[in-house]
């Protein structure tokens, strides 16, 4: 994603700085995401199209259907810039799914084609691994479907997993070859009038370091949502991680949602790999064949999915 910097607060030194992290606070299991992650590195990069990518799509309609009451597929081909034609893949996991009151959770699945970034020129034509860019996202939220498993929700949710955020160069509007999946869902809707009661998108949620700013566009969009999600990491003892402030402007998957009129805002650390004392992460991990296991943190998934789950706890 495109990110313009608009403010950043001093991070304190340390790699995995998570004091007072490490008692759940809720029944997320952040060792079965940590193996859900790392399943999905086994599989190889996600990239569309790919083994890897073939592969990991057919584990989450496995996963989620064991977990889900609904499993619902969106497959289309999209055509890129060059002319190449690519098979792109939605899923959809339902609880309750006649319910008219819904929460939306999203995350993307596919990984990025090229390690653009990279420090390594030669490096940067080469598929990322995608550690915590996707597979902590789809990890987080298959957890979440084994904590409803256990205790089904009362009013409807959605985890949806949506394919090709990554694929293209350009970020910029009309976003041709990237947020295609979250694109395709504003356009292929499960119902006409469906409208959550919110949504959130977790993207990049298991910095070791954790720092999560308030996004502008979520900020402009859903200033409600935003403030549902920082009062309960607030309520969970998480504010030195949901840090209350805004930061980046971020080109995200809750883009398309937004514009489609759904109250979705972007739940993101930006600033991935380990901090220097002006603020910055040095080196950046992001688009880079350093996106990898060793680079993200149980703790912090933890800390994030304890978040997300009381969340939709709250609002049973």
């Amino acid at each position: 994603m495109f990110t313009l910097l608009l403010a950043l607060l001093p991070l304190a030194a340390g790699c995995d700085r998570l004091p007072g992290a490490t008692r759940p606070r809720t029944a997320f299991d952040a060792a079965a995401a940590m193996d859900y992650t790392r399943t999905q590195l086994a599989f190889g990069p996600r990239v569309p199209g790919s083994a890897g990518w073939t592969r990991t799509g057919d584990w989450i309609v496995t996963m989620m259907k064991a977990r889900a009451d609904t499993v619902v597929e969106q497959r289309w081909m999209h055509r890129t810039l060059k002319g190449d034609s690519i098979p792109l893949r939605n899923v959809l996991a339902r609880w309750n799914p006649k319910a008219t009151q819904r929460i939306l959770y999203v995350t993307h699945w596919d990984s990025r084609p090229t390690a653009d970034e990279d420090p390594v020129l030669g490096n940067r034509g080469t598929p990322i691994p995608g550690a915590n860019d996707g597979a902590a996202g789809v990890a987080l939220l298959v957890a979440i479907g084994d904590a409803l498993r256990k205790a089904p929700p009362t009013v409807g949710v959605d985890l949806l997993f949506v394919d090709g955020e990554d694929y293209g160069a350009s970020f910029d509007p009309p976003y041709a070859d990237v947020l295609l999946g979250s694109q395709y869902f504003a356009s292929h809707l499960p119902t006409p009038d469906y409208r959550p009661i919110f949504g959130v998108l977790w993207d990049m949620i298991a910095d070791k370091d954790l720092n999560i700013l308030q996004e502008s566009h979520s900020l402009s969009a859903a200033p409600e949502v935003v403030s549902r999600v920082w009062q309960r990491a607030a309520d969970l003892g998480y504010s030195r991680y949901f840090l209350p402030t805004g930061g980046y402007e971020v080109t995200d998957d809750h883009v398309p949602l937004i514009e489609r009129g759904l109250r979705v805002i972007d739940v993101i650390d930006l600033d991935y790999g380990p901090p220097t004392p002006d603020g910055h992460a040095s080196p950046s991990y992001h688009h880079t064949l350093q996106d990898t296991i060793d680079k993200i943190s149980q703790q912090s998934l933890q800390i994030v999915g304890d978040v997300a789950l009381s969340l939709l706890m709250d609002t049973y």
